[in-house]
């Protein structure tokens, strides 16, 4: 994910270290210096998040990462990079919670990251990555999208991806001079009048006005960007909805179900903010099930339900802890709530 990041342009990263994602870290600390970016380990989390405010604001492909407590500590920053409309790539490689919980993979982090996080109205875009390709290909993505829309863009990993290897194909470099210029960055003002970015305004009037055109254009990623993918559901008469890397292992139960004759398919969402209530709507009045699976105590199956809406029955199951469920586990989920 480091190497994707520098691939996509990203030349200032500032972190701090958290297991499981320290190898980031170490990464960005080698590479940044040889690729004229900067690497700064901060102070802390909360300082992070700042330079990240500081470098965006300076027009520059900006990242962070850690691991869920520190994230936390990055919320009120994050909120302050919605608020100035500022671009930044933000990467949670999740743990066990809550507090300090432990250093095995969950995805209790999925309010914190798809329902704002911080204060006020307010989304992120937010992408679950299944595998170290996808983590790739998604990481390369939030650049695109978070100085398309000037959002920040959250990548929600976790503990499991955060410490596996895989081979992949890693994308060719984008040369950093080739992006779309940013005239709104504060470059200094020669030529130009001058650009003032802040997250405040004092009259209520102009922050009702300044968060509508906000919502508006929160409404339009919710139209364009929504990204997922369906496997074997065409003829499904149960469906398993999970993201990250329990869509992987349930796509593994998906095939041991199917060589037992029972018509099984699988929804990842792949974008967890905008969420593709539309898909699973549809399914909805296809199958009579629809199985959510989490590594929480259930916070994506809301998302489900609300786009269910009743037609169908959407059980759950979920581990905590950091306890990651096996093809087993969830093939016996599915078999408990097949019709």
């Amino acid at each position: 994910m480091a190497e994707a990041a520098i691939r996509a342009g990203c030349r200032a990263y500032f972190g701090y270290p958290i297991t499981p994602q320290n190898e980031m870290l170490e990464c960005m600390a080698a590479r940044m210096p040889a690729v004229g970016g900067v690497f700064v380990q901060a102070e802390s989390e909360v300082a992070a998040i700042n330079m990240c405010y500081g470098a965006s604001a300076a027009g520059v492909r900006t990242m962070t990462s850690s691991s869920s407590p520190g994230i936390s500590l990055k919320m009120e920053g994050i909120s302050y990079l919605a608020a100035a409309d500022l671009p930044c790539v933000i990467i949670n490689v999740a743990r066990g919670g809550p507090g300090l919980g432990n250093i095995a993979p969950a995805q209790g982090d999925y309010f914190q990251a798809t329902k704002g996080g911080g204060h006020g109205d307010y989304h992120i875009i937010v992408l679950g990555p299944a595998t170290i390709a996808e983590a790739i290909e998604l990481v390369m993505l939030a650049f695109d999208l978070t100085d398309k829309y000037r959002v920040p863009v959250m990548v929600l990993s976790d503990g499991m991806m955060g410490q596996m290897m895989e081979p992949v194909a890693l994308p060719e470099p984008i040369d950093p001079t080739s992006l779309t210029a940013k005239p709104w960055a504060l470059t200094g003002a020669s030529g130009r009048d001058p650009n003032a970015i802040t997250s405040y305004a004092l009259d209520p009037r102009d922050l009702n006005r300044i968060n509508t055109q906000r919502q508006t254009r929160y409404h339009q990623i919710e139209e364009k960007e929504v990204r997922y993918r369906e496997t074997e559901t065409s003829d499904a008469t149960i469906v398993i909805v999970a993201y990250g890397t329990v869509a992987r292992i349930a796509r593994t139960a998906v095939t041991v179900a199917r060589s037992q004759g029972i018509k099984v398919g699988l929804v990842q969402p792949i974008t967890l903010w905008p969420f593709p209530y539309a898909p699973l709507r549809a399914l909805s009045s296809q199958v009579s099930t629809i199985l959510t699976v989490e590594m929480s105590a259930g916070q994506m199956v809301e998302d489900v339900r609300l786009a269910v809406a009743d037609r169908a029955e959407t059980p759950f199951y979920g581990e905590l802890g950091g306890v990651v469920p096996t093809p087993k586990d969830i093939l016996r989920e599915v078999k408990r709530n097949v019709s």
